[in-house]
């Protein structure tokens, strides 16, 4: 039980300190996120790629 109190009290400490991004810092998360996803996407293709050339 004081574990759960404290783990509790914890979350609530940290929703207190935490604060909605504003538009700029939301839009550069976004970008970087999908530039992320694009490389990871564009290194999938090149394997696949390389893998139907070669017959694997």
């Amino acid at each position: 039980m004081i574990n759960l109190k404290e783990t509790l009290s914890n979350y609530r400490r940290v929703l207190q300190v935490t604060k909605k991004p504003e538009k700029d810092e939301y839009f550069l998360t976004m970008r970087i996120c999908a530039i992320g996803i694009a490389i990871i996407g564009v290194m999938g293709f090149i394997f696949y790629f390389m893998s139907v050339l070669l017959g694997l």
